[in-house]
């Protein structure tokens, strides 16, 4: 192979060094957010640990002080844009019920953080079948009787059957709603003008089926209609920000199309989302770039821009058919030990991603990875990222800036 840039030979020189454990990412070459400045935002999910510089244990990560200090300093070198990995979650935020029930200090250091790095900030997640607690939907009335009506709702009608968790009697929908309402102005309000984007409601959309709304206890109590309240309630308590619906799965044709009709409904009742979100748990197995350029494209017919929310590639045997989210099935997806050549087929597929992100960069504004390093990962077992556990860079990283750059990274065969 004959290359003419003397830049890219060191590039791949350096590459091919790091990927036997010699050095640690060269000076000469660009940082991720250097490479994509002219395309899009280049984000991370940070824990706890990085929000407030300490080596406490917290998001499942335990940390020493002098590996907490080498996380920051990768964050603050390589991305500028953030969303929190748990601090915003409703039953972080919010663990108990009344003006009174609030835990800011962990969010608060998150915006802080986000604020004095000069970061774009992103607030991860107000309304969400998950992570919610129970005293949210709790209140005196009897759960309905079990019932499957069958058929396809537009929007997914009430096809009870799961609690997800809650079990007692509910709250009737005014009080559901109020709480909602409560929670989100006072949230949002809070960081009004610091947090640019909002995921307003997150993994709404049934995996399975023919109905497009997952059977959650949102839809259960309130109704189809409470995802537009959200986003209503949100525009409402700060008219500036961004508001994203997220899920994940979109690789999917079936999802991907439950999501592009409800978002067009909400459009059509002038629901003020801005945004699709789409997490993109993927694997070194799929999507392949004529996938992913498909998802992109199909997507675009919404004429909002796009944000890659939630970014890894499971590089763990028993992760290889799984695009989903659920925590309760993380272990799973991550067991089995990692697929043969690991480190290049993750580095394959991230060029796969990034190229189908580059083509479509008009839609495409913000692209975040979810943990900053292996170590820290949800899905750490699969070494999904793009930086190892002592925050080196892995043939991954330079399969992002090769591409970004529009170089054929051949080199990720390595023999």
């Amino acid at each position: 192979m004959n290359y003419s840039n003397h830049g890219y030979y060191i590039t791949l020189l350096t590459a091919v060094l790091s990927a036997i454990g010699m050095t640690a990412r060269s000076a000469d070459i660009p940082t991720l957010n250097e490479a994509y400045k002219n395309h899009f935002y280049v984000g991370v999910a940070i824990n706890r640990t990085i929000a407030t510089g300490a080596a406490i244990q917290a998001d499942n990560v335990n940390r020493t002080q002098e590996q907490v200090d080498k996380d920051i300093a990768l964050v603050k070198q390589q991305f500028n844009q953030i969303s929190p990995e748990n601090d915003l979650k409703w039953a972080l935020i919010q663990p108990r019920p009344g003006p009174g029930g609030y835990d800011f200090g962990p969010a608060d250091a998150y915006v802080s953080f986000g604020l004095k790095n000069h970061m774009y900030i992103v607030g991860h997640t107000l309304v969400w079948h998950g992570q919610t607690p129970n005293w949210v939907f709790a209140g005196t009335n009897s759960p309905p009787a079990m019932r499957n009506e069958g058929g396809t709702n537009a929007l997914g009608g009430r096809r009870f059957g799961r609690n997800f968790g809650y079990n007692g009697p509910r709250a009737s929908r005014e009080q559901l709603l109020q709480r909602m309402h409560d929670h989100i102005f006072t949230v949002v309000g809070r960081y009004k003008g610091k947090i640019k984007v909002w995921d307003v409601v997150n993994e709404a959309i049934a995996d399975s089926g023919t109905n497009i709304l997952r059977n959650s206890l949102w839809l259960q109590i309130i109704g189809p209609d409470y995802i537009a309240k959200a986003f209503e309630y949100a525009h409402e308590a700060d008219p500036g920000a961004i508001l994203r619906y997220n899920d994940y799965g979109l690789e999917n044709p079936v999802k991907r199309h439950k999501l592009i009709v409800l978002i067009k409904s909400l459009q059509a009742q002038h629901v003020p989302v801005m945004a699709i979100g789409s997490q993109t748990h993927v694997s070194v197995s799929s999507p392949s770039f004529e996938q992913e350029d498909q998802t992109l494209t199909d997507l675009e017919q919404l004429g909002l821009p796009i944000h890659i929310t939630e970014l890894d590639v499971n590089g763990a045997q028993r992760g290889q058919r799984d695009t989903g989210a659920d925590i309760a099935n993380n272990a799973a997806t991550t067991q089995g030990g990692l697929v043969n050549d690991a480190d290049q087929r993750v580095a394959k597929e991230y060029t796969a991603l990034f190229k189908a992100f580059l083509k479509h960069q008009k839609f495409v504004k913000v692209v975040t990875f979810w943990g900053a390093n292996d170590a820290v990962s949800w899905r750490a077992n699969g070494h999904p990222l793009l930086f190892d556990g002592n925050d080196q860079p892995k043939p991954a990283f330079y399969a992002v800036i090769h591409t970004a750059a529009g170089e054929q990274a051949n080199w990720l065969i390595l023999k």
